[in-house]
């Protein structure tokens, strides 16, 4: 009872088809694929932003005062 056959899952196919229609499976499919694109677009410029070494000499001066209660 654990494991569904081929024939389980081409009925659900089928059901899902009647149900969805194939032109919006079609556009879910394309959003997910370019979901993935953008994700995998998104970690190359990650891993390319890590590899810039960082900026030496850019340092700002502050001056730290405390906090006087009202």
């Amino acid at each position: 009872m654990g494991s569904f056959s081929i024939w389980h899952w081409l009925i659900v196919l089928v059901i899902v088809m009647l149900v969805f229609g194939t032109k919006k499976l079609r556009n879910i499919g394309a959003d997910l694929g370019g979901a993935v694109r953008g994700f995998k677009d998104g970690m190359k410029d990650g891993d390319k932003a890590a590899q810039v070494p960082p900026q030496v000499g850019n340092t700002i001066d502050v001056e730290v005062k405390e906090k006087t209660r009202s």
